[in-house]
């Protein structure tokens, strides 16, 4: 009983020391987002505000531009997830179902370029992006979000379509659909689960992206991560702003995450045993 109670104590106090590494950079950021703006800038800085003040959020209304920033930001997430889950279903299916050599090899392909650093291929997508006349438009910074996501909705779907029974497509078959019949009224329904679970990374993917939005976007469809950086200039940083845009730019995200856990949860564990 005694060993068994130190092995638990010890896990329990890893796992607080592991949580409180991830908690503490974001309850910092909360903290000082509700000092006032001078006390944000106090060296050393304080890990709690002495006076609790929300001027750094009424501040926002003074920016506009920043206001419009998030919007983009929803539009341009929405984009991304459904060029990244239009494309990937019907690549995941096939790779699923017709098990070849070259459905393997396309699938390392999409894990290759998932690696590769997205810094390397910025100018070269830039300049493709310029000559499409996609600058600072919406379609053009989601098109360049779903190069970082497609691959990685691949890999997800592909294991969720692997473990649906290959009997459903026979019976649809059967019952007279063509493959794409059978991908679109039989697979799709049973997978929903497992496309709900890569939208939502998709779009979390596109939401935080911050290098294509900086280099295709301008002042039209600049995203939210943009406008937060340019607070910080030359001639300091506007930390209280920073940090209060940042705390409500963080929050929908959070919410979405912890109303959708169970679905999350079920969705990654769907494609853990085939069968």
């Amino acid at each position: 009983m005694t060993a068994s109670y130190l092995q638990r104590a010890t896990l329990l106090l890893l796992v607080a020391i592991v949580l409180l590494i991830y908690v503490f950079p974001y309850a910092f950021l909360v903290s000082t987002s509700l000092k006032p703006p001078q006390d944000a800038l106090e060296i050393p800085p304080t890990l709690l505000p002495q006076t609790i003040s929300i001027e750094n959020y009424t501040n926002i209304g003074q920016f506009p531009a920043v206001q419009r920033s998030f919007g983009n930001s929803i539009i341009i997430a929405l984009l991304s997830m459904a060029i990244s889950i239009i494309l990937a279903v019907p690549a995941a299916y096939g790779i699923a179902r017709y098990s070849t050599w070259l459905g393997k090899a396309f699938l390392m392909l999409a894990l290759v370029t998932r690696l590769i650093p997205t810094v390397s291929i910025g100018i070269p997508l830039f300049a493709i992006m310029r000559s499409l006349g996609l600058i600072d438009t919406h379609f053009g910074v989601a098109l360049a979000h779903s190069t970082i996501s497609v691959p990685l909705a691949i890999w997800l779907l592909a294991s969720f379509m692997e473990s649906i029974p290959r009997e459903l497509d026979e019976a649809a078959r059967v019952d007279g659909c063509s493959r794409f019949g059978a991908l679109f009224r039989v697979i799709i329904p049973v997978a929903a689960g497992g496309i709900s679970v890569t939208a939502i990374f998709v779009f979390l993917a596109s939401w935080n992206e911050f290098l294509f939005s900086l280099l295709l976007s301008s002042v039209g469809v600049k995203t939210a991560p943009i406008a937060i950086a340019e607070f910080k200039s030359q001639y300091g940083i506007q930390w209280g702003t920073m940090t209060s845009l940042a705390v409500l730019y963080s929050l929908p995200v959070i919410a979405f995450s912890l109303l959708m856990q169970k679905r999350i949860v079920a969705g990654m564990t769907m494609g853990a045993v085939k069968g």
